[in-house]
C-alpha cells in the first residue's frame, strides 16, 4: 500500500472520529445541559414574543437519567416567578412554557383578574391584559378563579399574557417530574410578520438577541 493511501485513510478516520465526538457531545449539552427551543404562541407576551429562540438550562433543577423523569442529582427547585419549559399534562408530545405564580403549599386564587398567592395580592408588572368581554363569559375561571392549593411536587403556572393563555387555570398542575428547565436567554428573534423586501417574510429583533428572560 502506497503511504499516501495510509495518510488519507488517517485524515478521514480523524475526519469521522472527530464527527462522532462532535455528536455526542452535542446531545450530551442537550440532554443534561442546555436545550433551544421556539416561541409559536403569544401566550407570554410581553416577556417572550412570537418567533423569540430560547435557551433553557436543563440541569438547574437536577440531573436526569436519560430518557426518563428520574433525578439522579437534585439541584433546585423552580421557585415562583421562574418561567419553566414542560411536558403539557394532557399532551406530553408537547412543550409548554409558562411562568411559575405557586409552588408546593400556596394557596392560589384570582379575582377579578388579580392573583392573590396566600391571601397576598401579588404585583406583577410583566403580566399582559387586553381581551374583551366574551371569553369571560364563556370560560369564567380565566378571571376568577379558586382558591386552590398547590400540592406537594406540583406547580401552579401561569401564562404572561393572562387573558390569552391556556394555564393551570385551565388544566391544573404541572408536576415537577414533567419540567424541563428553566428560560434563561434569548439568543434569536425572529419577526414574521415584518419583511424588509417584498421576498423576504420576516425580519429579526435585534434588540431582543441576547436578552436575559426574567
Amino acid at each position: 500500500m502506497h503511504p499516501d493511501d495510509l495518510s488519507r485513510k488517517s485524515i478521514w478516520r480523524e475526519y469521522a472520529e472527530t464527527l462522532v465526538i462532535a455528536i455526542v457531545l452535542a446531545l450530551f449539552i442537550r440532554t443534561f445541559v442546555v436545550q433551544a427551543f421556539k416561541i409559536p404562541s403569544g401566550s407570554m407576551i410581553p416577556t417572550l414574543q412570537i418567533g423569540d429562540h430560547i435557551l433553557v438550562s436543563k440541569f438547574i433543577y437536577g440531573i436526569r437519567l436519560p430518557f426518563t423523569d428520574f433525578v439522579v442529582v437534585p439541584i433546585s427547585k423552580p421557585d415562583r416567578g421562574d418561567i419553566i419549559v414542560f411536558r403539557f399534562p394532557k399532551d406530553e408530545s408537547k412543550d409548554f412554557i409558562k411562568r411559575v405564580v405557586g409552588v408546593p403549599g400556596d394557596k392560589i386564587e384570582l379575582r377579578e383578574k388579580v392573583l392573590y398567592v396566600n391571601d397576598v395580592e401579588q404585583s406583577e408588572s410583566f403580566t399582559n391584559h387586553g381581551a374583551d368581554e366574551a371569553p369571560f363569559r364563556i370560560v369564567p375561571e380565566r378571571d376568577n378563579f379558586g382558591p386552590v392549593s398547590v400540592p406537594e411536587n406540583a406547580y401552579f403556572v401561569m401564562g404572561d399574557n393572562r387573558d390569552h393563555s391556556l394555564d393551570s387555570r385551565f388544566w391544573g398542575f404541572v408536576d415537577f417530574s414533567k419540567i424541563k428547565g428553566e428560560a434563561f436567554l434569548i439568543y434569536w428573534s425572529w419577526d414574521k410578520e415584518k419583511s424588509f423586501f417584498d421576498w423576504i417574510g420576516g425580519w429579526g429583533r435585534w434588540e431582543r438577541i441576547g436578552k436575559i428572560i426574567r
